[in-house]
């Protein structure tokens, strides 16, 4: 079996934790960055740095590509510009991934390409698996429109598994990283009524998941890369402001994001109570399924 795999956004908070785990399973990463050599081979280890995908046109080929590349969606108020850069760093980038892609002598037998279960928009207290139909909104349409540029190599017979990912956590990073000052100064709170679903997951499950699509042959289509056991916003707050021994009790009331944050504000506000219902049924199991354990290995250092 061809052990070679081109990863996108190998050097980001997922990708890096995902190249160290494929390293030691005997697979040759290249990684795709604009990074230099030295920074993509310090993150991710052991490693092939490419920084343009246009030097892969005619290839041989290698035996899978994993595809997570993708600007962060809550580093930036979403200006009409900001949207197109979003946009572009997913569904852009993909598209160009595909087209290189069929141009290899050789066709990899796996695409796992990233999605969100931000395709999903706002569900309310809805219970929602693989089938839930989305609600339309900038979400869902950006990670639809994502996923097809993927599901197009079904038609040159490479099978292509979409991960539509929650919101990670994890020692050293991700969004973590922003509410772990104001907790562990006393000073955090919920989001508005705290009422929303949070569709969290540990990152080892994450990096779990995609190897698991990368290595069973019968793994297709959309899974949500969610934790089995979804909570609320009001529920993670109180559960991270005790991992850390602080109180709770200083809310971020929904006017006051709506007009800091904007559009962006729908991220914190609105939610999927998302389970992952073709995960567990195809035999997959999670290392991190309650948030209490997920959160104490986060906060770790």
């Amino acid at each position: 079996m061809d052990n070679r795999i081109l990863i996108t956004g190998g050097t980001g908070f997922i990708g890096q934790s995902l190249c160290q785990q494929l390293i030691s399973k005997g697979y040759a990463p290249t990684v795709f960055s604009r990074q230099s050599t030295a920074n993509v081979q310090a993150l991710c280890g052991r490693v092939e740095a490419l920084g343009d995908l246009e030097l892969l046109r005619g290839h041989p080929g290698f035996g899978a590509v994993i595809n997570l590349a993708g600007e962060g969606i809550a580093d930036k108020r979403w200006s009409d510009r900001r949207k197109q850069e979003l946009r572009d760093s997913r569904i852009g980038l993909t598209s160009l991934l595909a087209n290189v892609i069929k141009s290899w002598e050789s066709l990899p037998r796996v695409l796992v390409s990233g999605s969100a279960v931000g395709f999903y928009g706002d569900q309310g207290r809805e219970r929602v698996n693989e089938q839930t139909l989305p609600h339309d909104e900038f979400t869902h349409r950006m990670c639809r429109d994502w996923e097809q540029e993927a599901l197009s190599l079904e038609a040159d017979g490479v099978r292509v598994c979409l991960s539509r990912t929650g919101i990670v956590a994890g020692p050293g990073g991700g969004f973590l990283q922003r509410m772990l000052l104001p907790f562990r100064l006393g000073l955090g709170g919920r989001l508005g009524d705290g009422e929303q679903f949070m569709p969290w997951v540990h990152r080892d499950d994450v990096v779990a998941a995609l190897v698991w699509m990368l290595e069973s042959d019968k793994a297709n289509g959309p899974y949500n890369v969610v934790s089995p056991n979804p909570v609320t916003n009001r529920q993670f707050t109180k559960c991270l402001a005790g991992v850390l021994g602080r109180p709770a009790i200083f809310p971020a009331p929904s006017p006051v994001l709506k007009l800091a944050l904007g559009e962006m504000s729908r991220l914190l506000l609105t939610g999927q109570m998302a389970i992952p219902e073709r995960l567990e049924a195809e035999g997959f199991h999670f290392q991190y399924p309650e948030l209490g354990p997920a959160l104490a290995d986060s906060v770790r250092y």
